[in-house]
């Protein structure tokens, strides 16, 4: 996994990825979701990238991508 993004036209902000990985995504001042600031995801552990792809999966407008 290099990154993640929010696309924020799909983002509803109903809070899945928050509650789920809060070490990486948090609301926006827009109430959407969004990937924290300085979040490296060539450092995170292999638990948090399981985490952050179960929020992919589970995000309910698949706001959530991963780029490579």
């Amino acid at each position: 996994m290099k990154n993640v993004k929010v696309d924020k036209e799909k983002c509803i902000g109903c809070g899945a990825c928050v509650g789920l990985v809060d070490e990486v995504f948090e609301f926006g001042d827009d109430d959407l979701a969004q990937v924290k600031d300085g979040v490296n995801f060539s450092n995170m552990d292999e638990d948090l990238i399981d985490e952050v792809k179960d929020a992919i999966e589970g995000c309910p407008t698949e706001a959530i991508s991963e780029e490579k």
